[in-house]
């Protein structure tokens, strides 16, 4: 209930030519951290269902299976396309289950393993190759819905590099873009009161363009200080929170 009178509120003031509302056919689409399966995480019951570690496997716990998924570094525009073999339960916080030897096809740094995932419909010509791995400009077509809210790369113009090992990357949250200025400072004045123990310093508005204004939260330097301000961001009420790197 208190989400709810907020989010009506958004849904009526952020309209845009840009702007879509929640589509439930809508391919899903979400960038964020990827869970490397390993088997300890398994015997703990961290992991609800196994991977078998020597071969290119994925497991999205809310997308059907044998659903083709198209991961991409967004370092380094890589990607690879998959079936989802099985719904494994894995913590919320992470967008999707892989293997190492998913990781390592596609580059990721282990300390900062994010992904974008988009799922692929079947009339779409994708095709899940055995490890083949493509070079592409990345593009971004579909903008933020309120209740399920994507990310905007703020660094798409710089030249992408492989060396991942990057000390100076920032973690930012996206919470929500608006086609006012007024409807974004709305939401952080909401977030700021509501949201307990979060770190509001945190909180920006960012001006895109004259019809694109951002919330985001950050930006941190370690996955656990996201983390928390993720999951509280969660609980008041949002269903999908992205995550990108400025780098």
């Amino acid at each position: 209930m208190r989400f709810s009178i907020l989010l009506i509120f958004l849904l009526i003031y952020s309209c845009s030519s840009g702007l879509t509302t929640l589509n439930l056919k809508k391919p899903y689409n979400s960038k964020g951290f990827a869970y490397i399966y390993n088997d300890a995480d398994f015997k703990e019951k961290i992991i609800k269902g196994k991977l078998n570690n020597n071969t290119l496997q994925i497991s999205h716990q809310n997308l059907r299976t044998g659903s083709l998924i198209k991961l991409i570094n967004p370092k380094t525009n890589e990607s690879l396309v998959l079936k989802n073999i099985k719904r494994i339960r894995y913590p919320d916080f992470y967008k999707i289950l892989i293997s190492k030897p998913v990781a390592e096809k596609l580059n990721l740094n282990s300390d900062l393993p994010v992904l974008e995932i988009i799922e692929i419909k079947k009339n779409k010509s994708f095709v899940a190759e055995k490890a083949k791995i493509t070079k592409e400009e990345k593009k971004l077509s579909s903008k933020a819905p309120v209740a399920s809210v994507q990310i905007s790369n703020i660094s798409k113009n710089k030249k992408k590099s492989k060396n991942l090992k990057n000390d100076h990357d920032q973690i930012y949250i996206h919470i929500g873009t608006f086609y006012s200025f007024k409807t974004a400072s709305f939401l952080k004045k909401r977030i700021t009161e509501k949201v307990k123990n979060l770190d509001s310093k945190k909180l920006k508005i960012q001006k895109i363009n004259n019809k694109e204004t951002q919330v985001i939260s950050g930006p941190y330097t370690s996955v656990n200080s996201l983390k928390n301000d993720y999951i509280k961001l969660i609980n008041f009420g949002f269903e999908e929170l992205d995550i990108y790197i400025n780098e």
